[in-house]
């Protein structure tokens, strides 16, 4: 009996702290979605009316630029209108609640074009399925924003060339599969990066099966397997 209850003791102490280190994940999570939101917001109110004021001014100013100094002045336009258009895409990106009005799959294009748009890397999206069957929600947030982290990834570090994303809607779970073609890297070093760590931490907030692969000069792969919640 004496050890009966010292075991129903030690599960009860685990299951404590397993809800106590899902909180501070919870928690953290959200402060980093609050956090993204904010900055979103800004470059979108501040920066972006900043833009948005030069390119009218620019506008207002065509007609008196010398004939010779036309097509120079034509370009910097252009420059200023497609930085508005970029930072009103990350803006977007940021932002939770146009995600969860996008939903998974939107967003993940949205982001997909404007990969390609900038000539960072040529990147494509498969889709198989049925979108409607993953609810549009907090959950589909955690998915993007791991995606997300991922891209950046690849963006900055890994050199390649080629980004392949898929999305697989089968009857019971989402499996969303990314992958590159850049340089890689040695799975036992990578294991105490941030990065890797919160993908890791979004992953198991919402029972999602997460893995990713690399090897040196073979590029990283990317898995992740989610099981649909219906409210």
């Amino acid at each position: 009996m004496f050890q009966k209850r010292k075991n129903k003791l030690l599960v009860e102490k685990l299951k404590q702290q397993q809800i106590f280190e899902e909180e501070i994940a919870k928690t953290q999570i959200e402060i980093q979605e609050q956090t993204l939101m904010n900055i979103g917001q800004d470059l979108h109110d501040n920066v972006g009316q900043l833009l948005s004021v030069a390119n009218m001014q620019l506008s207002m100013l065509a007609h008196q630029v010398r004939p010779d100094l036309q097509d120079s002045f034509a370009e910097s336009k252009n420059l200023v209108k497609e930085s508005l258009q970029e930072l009103r895409s990350l803006s977007k990106s940021l932002n939770s609640d146009v995600i969860v009005y996008r939903g998974l799959q939107e967003s993940v294009n949205s982001e997909i074009e404007r990969f390609n748009k900038l000539g960072l890397i040529n990147a494509s999206l498969k889709v198989t399925g049925n979108e409607a069957l993953l609810q549009k929600g907090k959950d589909s947030i955690i998915l993007f924003r791991i995606l997300q982290e991922f891209f950046s990834n690849t963006i900055k570090y890994s050199q390649a060339s080629l980004l392949d994303v898929q999305i697989n809607y089968t009857p019971d779970f989402v499996i969303i599969t990314a992958e590159d073609d850049g340089i890689g890297f040695d799975e036992a070093e990578i294991e105490r990066g941030s990065g890797l760590i919160n993908m890791k931490s979004r992953a198991a907030l919402i029972d999602a099966d997460f893995k990713m692969t690399s090897q040196l000069k073979e590029g990283v792969k990317l898995e992740i397997k989610y099981r649909y919640r219906f409210n």
